[in-house]
């Protein structure tokens, strides 16, 4: 059985003086943290909260189908 989970995008920005972690599947999910293990645990808590809002609102949530472009040319 293959699990298969969101595509989580984690960056320092020196604006913010942290980091920023986002899933490009999910509009809008991201988080902050002063550490990437923070911002980790931040944006999965922040896509539970997506998922658990979509669902009460009826709406449909995407697969996980994002893949950066350095695994793109790879078939699975």
């Amino acid at each position: 059985m293959i699990i298969q989970d969101y595509h989580i995008n984690i960056f320092y920005s020196d604006d913010d003086k942290g980091y920023i972690a986002d899933i490009p599947d999910l509009e809008a999910c991201s988080a902050f943290g002063e550490t990437p293990d923070e911002v980790l645990h931040e944006v999965q808590k922040a896509r539970d909260l997506w998922i658990a809002a979509a669902r009460a609102d009826g709406k449909t949530i995407p697969l996980p189908k994002y893949r950066p472009v350095i695994y793109q040319a790879v078939s699975v």
